[in-house]
């Protein structure tokens, strides 16, 4: 890349290159990235929406990604044969998928059936993970499951099942088994560092839920004592969160949802109304920008910095240097499991797919 373009010039350049290549490209953007990264782009959503358009996408050989690299796996994953999956940052990882690998889960799921003997149990792994781990939910019968559809897949399990082990995000799990309302008691937390994840036999048998013990840095950020400071400020102001916030947070918000719920609760919040967010700040920018009729603050500052590694440079050098480099290949034996754990997902509600 040309370090003397300015940032204008990096724009036209890649608004030049999107235009020759037509159909051939596919430029997805998170709801979390930068205002001129989503300008760039050609569809915008939360890992649900953009899972969707990649599994629907057939015209396009080209798929960039613009979000962190477990969505760019699952790209992958979902794409056809023709098609190639890039993102413009390859580093740009996830704390919380990290939280979780694939030697102890498999650990774990081998210690939970040596205790619950003939009960049947089944994975549900978050979208947030490395593609291994979706291989083995495949292979084990479970599915892949987004913060817009988790309870959703939570009773697509116990349809069948006595138990899930859910991981890596212990406060999507804690607060979809609240909606479905799972006694607090028949929910546990694994910790994979402690014998039997600091659990005891019978716990495990008693429990429904059995909830890994990860979490998103950028979501649990929040604390009560934000919400409760806010609404002295702003005694007339909504509160929405992301359900990767704790329990406590979500409890004291007046809505809770993923980022497209987020999207649609501003959106239709009636004007000059205050709507307060706790979610990734980038997101809540945006908004702030398209809403001038509403007043729109974040709970708490709070960036994803591996999102913030998306720049319009690096993509600019993806697109100059398509289907080259920063390609995005997950191995055949693994793919095939994991896309059986998305294609679970997607269909969960056959009319959105």
């Amino acid at each position: 890349m040309k370090n003397s373009l300015d940032e204008n010039q990096i724009k036209d350049r890649i608004v030049s290159i999107k235009e020759s290549l037509g159909k051939k490209l596919l430029i997805l953007t998170h709801h979390y990235q930068r205002k001129e990264i989503i300008d760039m782009g050609d569809f915008r959503g939360d890992s649900f929406g953009l899972s969707q358009k990649a599994a629907a996408d057939r015209d396009a050989k080209f798929i960039v990604f613009c979000g962190v690299h477990f969505m760019a796996e699952s790209a992958e994953i979902l794409s056809s044969p023709h098609q190639t999956v890039q993102i413009p940052a390859l580093e740009a990882g996830c704390w919380m998928a990290d939280m979780a690998d694939i030697l102890t889960i498999e650990k774990a799921w081998n210690d939970i059936n040596a205790v619950i003997h003939d009960e049947s149990i089944v994975p549900i792994v978050y979208m947030n993970s490395d593609a291994v781990l979706k291989a083995f939910c495949g292979r084990h019968g479970g599915l892949v499951c987004t913060s817009s559809n988790a309870p959703d897949a939570f009773q697509w399990g116990f349809k069948k099942h006595n138990k899930i082990i859910f991981f890596p995000d212990q406060h999507l799990g804690h607060n979809s088994g609240n909606i479905l309302g799972i006694p607090s008691e028949e929910m546990i937390v694994w910790n994979p560092e402690e014998p039997l994840g600091g659990n005891t036999p019978e716990s495990v048998k008693r429990a429904m839920l059995i909830l890994w013990d990860g979490y998103c840095l950028v979501h649990t950020r929040f604390r009560v004592e934000h919400i409760s400071s806010m609404r002295e400020k702003y005694p007339d102001a909504k509160i929405v969160v992301h359900p990767e916030c704790t329990q406590e947070v979500v409890k004291e918000a007046d809505a809770v949802g993923s980022t497209s719920f987020i999207v649609k609760y501003v959106k239709e919040a009636p004007a000059n109304s205050t709507v307060i967010i706790g979610t990734e700040i980038n997101l809540i920018d945006r908004l702030s920008r398209e809403c001038e009729d509403k007043t729109i603050l974040d709970l708490h500052y709070s960036l994803c910095p591996n999102m913030f590694k998306i720049s319009i440079e690096n993509l600019l050098k993806t697109l100059e240097n398509i289907g080259r480099i920063n390609v995005v290949t997950v191995l055949e034996a693994i793919k095939k499991d994991a896309r059986s754990a998305l294609d679970r997902m997607l269909m969960l509600d056959p009319k959105k797919v």
